[in-house]
């Protein structure tokens, strides 16, 4: 029970770790399959955003015209994105340029958002489309109305992996945020694949304090390298997870060499070198981590499965190239955990040990 216990101890440290790279790598995987569905081939951002995040209003909706401008661009259209919630937020588009640009929305269940025209509803409930993952995680359906940072009213479920889970129309987003004439991104769609790199450059010598990635530069910005909070917390999560793993096998062994002090000095006295007993101890801690690297890769697929059921929002996906390195740190720290109560064998008297009672 205590080796059982021991090897699912360590399984959990190795769950945290390959749950935290699951969770980063689907997450940045959707980020990038959104920005490509939305069909653009060049995106426009404020300088003061971040590389994953467009929620920010610091542009003006009047550059979108010197853009569409350019050689080679066929549509330029803007969005405004606003956070509503820790994991959620609210695309302003609009719409008949948004279908134009990313050739449209498969409506699973009613229809798009109208436009107010400019006029508050009677109800102050403004229309909402939501994907079918955050029409999931949220159990609404079409006529519902739902809250997210404030009343929507849902009109239409679309198929997910077009820019964002939420959409409603841009001029209405602007109003409720009070941001007239704000943006947070240009998509830009180019003639031919072959001129992107063309109006690259041009853009960005018209736009010279803003973020301008084609969409193959910016899915290879899109890894936990290039993003240094992540990069942190993977860090310490994996930390917690070795020092875990390290105080069960220090445990484990440290115990199990207490109750097998009269077997160790029976060995011992039969000719066993400290080396044996050492080598003898260390074995069977390897043993352990395999078992808990083995556990802990298990584990992963229920805790993707449990993601998948309650959060639906954050995607995981396994990856399976970490999974030689769970090993590797399952290893290593139960080698670090059992070496001291190993050494404490191994210096063991033979006489007191089998006096030992």
């Amino acid at each position: 029970m205590r080796t059982l216990l021991s090897a699912v101890a360590i399984g959990v440290g190795i769950t945290l770790i390959l749950s935290l790279v699951n969770v980063s790598a689907g997450m940045l995987g959707d980020v990038e399959d959104r920005s490509r569905g939305t069909g653009a081939d060049i995106m426009i951002r404020p300088s003061d955003s971040s590389l994953i995040s467009t929620s920010i209003g610091t542009m003006l909706e009047k550059i979108v015209e010197p853009v569409r401008a350019q050689p080679h661009v066929t549509l330029a259209t803007p969005s405004l994105v606003e956070q509503v919630g820790p994991l959620d937020s609210v695309a302003g588009i609009n719409l008949d340029e948004f279908n134009r640009l990313s050739g449209g929305f498969h409506y699973l269940e009613g229809g798009p958002f109208k436009k107010p025209d400019g006029a508050i509803p009677s109800d102050g409930v403004y229309d909402l489309v939501l994907d079918e993952v955050e029409a999931k995680g949220q159990h609404a359906h079409p006529g519902q109305i739902i809250t997210q940072g404030r009343k929507w009213h849902v009109t239409g479920i679309v198929e997910s992996g077009k820019m964002s889970r939420m959409f409603t129309d841009l001029a209405t987003l602007q109003d409720i945020y009070g941001a007239p004439g704000k943006i947070s991104v240009i998509w830009v769609k180019v003639d031919d694949p072959a001129n992107i790199d063309s109006v690259e450059d041009s853009l960005k010598k018209l736009l010279p304090d803003y973020h301008i990635y084609s969409m193959d530069e910016l899915t290879s910005l899109l890894t936990a390298d290039n993003i240094p909070i992540l990069k942190r917390f993977t860090y310490v999560v994996i930390g917690i997870a070795g020092v875990i793993g390290f105080l069960f096998v220090f445990l484990s062994m440290y115990t199990a060499v207490l109750e097998r002090t009269r077997e160790i000095g029976i060995l011992k006295a039969l000719g066993a070198s400290p080396g044996y007993i050492l080598d003898m101890l260390l074995r069977e801690t390897v043993l352990l981590a395999i078992g808990g690297a083995i556990a802990g890769i298990l584990m992963s697929y229920g805790s993707k499965a449990l993601m998948d059921r309650f959060v639906p929002n954050m995607p995981m996906v396994i990856v399976k190239s970490w999974w030689k390195w769970a090993f590797l740190i399952a290893l290593a720290g139960s080698l670090i955990g059992a070496l001291g109560p190993g050494l404490k064998a191994a210096r063991q008297d033979a006489i007191e040990a089998l006096s030992y009672d």
